[in-house]
């Protein structure tokens, strides 16, 4: 489609909702303004009474390509992700093999380009043994580097503390942003074998892998950070502890950055009781004050990004005991719905959702102003929401190869109703149209 007019909405930005037409031709937004000509555009959509937000940028995701494909693959998982609004997803590199060096990064390119139903772009793994390559794989396209501190899927090592300095030293020269799993090695192994003994209540989990490991690493990677410049970005961060270490960090000139994720901050204690292993991830789901303090966190702005942490796993991964059972579960699908729903309901403002799950994540890893905005220039990237309907989440709704959510059988305000990436209609009145457009985005600034 070379030409779409989105007419009557209400456009959500960063700096509030204005009633706008919205433009998009050859897969740019063209114009932005009122009363917008139809003349000569292919097709009109009338968005009265709507919310047109920017595309999701889903800057954490794990997809599972290559090598992972039994858990879930790159084809479901991009289906899911614009059916719920994500048009980017910034794709990790814990896949087999992972994503650690320049040749690993086009491979995966062109593995995944064949199945993309969104746009994404891609991180490089960086450890011990491959630091040297930090520059080649950014020549190669890739937006930034995740660092693994603790154990993950995919078994890749934490680095050492020289290989910290190293790789921070060089995200401050390259102005690149690194992503950190911030748990510490030694403690989660220390405190899982401990917590161990006590049986296999899934509550446990939250003790083998308490705050104290958060908050430890978070503070060896910022005063490494402080002393080389470096830009870490802490992910998933579930706990009140790690945050105030990040503020902390923050108020001595530190450039560190936070996401936080859904499951943080609508989950809590009862749903280890009825969900069991399915909710187990890491670091975990803590509830009770840390809920609320973290969604209160979201609120007033101390996170600079949402990501869902999308990390899909088989029925018989999850479904073993709190400590056999595999660790992540999808969300990439309701990612968007989850943060509208909150926003609707006025516990945080609808404003924040462009923020942390479009602009700045697309910001922060080199994508903006190409992706995250609605903006003459940007992407032709849009969600169109009914705010006035209420939508369950149910199975036959999910992409996934999997249907594991502790999600199913939600009710959250705000429907999604039709998706837009680069001027393709890619969800029509909630349905996937079968459009696959996606591509491989590469840093545009």
């Amino acid at each position: 489609m070379n030409s779409l007019l989105v007419k009557n909405g209400l456009v959500v930005t960063p700096k509030g909702v204005f009633k706008l037409d919205v433009k998009i031709e050859n897969g740019v937004i063209s114009e932005l303004g009122r009363d917008l000509s139809s003349s000569g555009v292919e097709e009109v959509i009338d968005a009265r009474g709507h919310y047109v937000f920017p595309g999701v940028v889903d800057e954490h995701v794990h997809m599972r390509e290559p090598g992972l494909e039994y858990k879930d693959d790159f084809a479901h998982g991009s289906k899911a992700a614009v059916k719920g609004g994500v048009t980017t997803v910034i794709d990790h590199p814990n896949t087999l093999p992972p994503v650690d060096s320049p040749s690993r990064v086009i491979e995966k390119a062109r593995i995944l380009e064949s199945k993309a139903y969104v746009d994404f772009a891609l991180t490089g793994v960086l450890h011990d043994g491959n630091t040297h390559l930090f520059e080649d794989m950014l020549g190669e396209g890739v937006v930034g580097f995740k660092v693994f501190m603790g154990p993950t899927t995919g078994n890749i090592p934490p680095p050492s503390d020289p290989s910290l300095y190293e790789i921070l030293s060089k995200s401050n020269k390259y102005n690149t942003r690194i992503m950190f799993h911030a748990e510490d090695h030694a403690l989660i192994v220390y405190f899982t074998e401990k917590t161990k003994r006590q049986g296999d209540n899934p509550l446990l989990h939250r003790e083998a892998r308490p705050p104290l490991a958060e908050v430890y690493s978070i503070v060896k990677i910022a005063s490494i950070a402080r002393y080389t410049g470096g830009k870490p970005h802490i992910v998933h961060v579930s706990s009140i502890d790690a945050l105030e270490a990040i503020v902390k960090a923050r108020e001595i000139g530190v450039d560190i950055t936070a996401e936080t994720c859904p499951q943080y901050i609508v989950l809590d204690e009862e749903d280890y009781i009825k969900h069991g292993s399915l909710v187990k991830v890491n670091p975990p789901i803590r509830g009770g004050i840390h809920r609320v303090k973290l969604l209160e966190a979201v609120k007033k702005g101390l996170f600079e990004a949402i990501g869902s942490d999308h990390a899909p796993h088989t029925p018989e991964e999850k479904s073993k005991n709190i400590w056999e059972a595999a660790a992540g579960f999808p969300g990439v699908q309701t990612l968007f719905p989850l943060m509208l729903d909150l926003a609707l309901r006025g516990l945080i403002p609808l404003e924040k959702i462009p923020l942390l799950l479009s602009e700045n994540p697309a910001r922060l890893f080199k994508l903006w102003p190409y992706k995250g905005s609605i903006l003459p220039g940007a992407s032709g990237d849009l969600v169109i929401v009914d705010p006035n309907t209420e939508f369950t989440i149910k199975p036959e709704w999910l992409e996934y190869k999997y249907k594991l959510s502790p999600f199913i059988d939600w009710r959250v305000k705000g429907r999604i109703k039709h998706v837009v990436l680069r001027g393709h209609i890619v969800v029509r009145d909630g349905e996937l149209t079968s459009v696959k457009v996606g591509r491989w985005i590469k840093p545009v600034g």
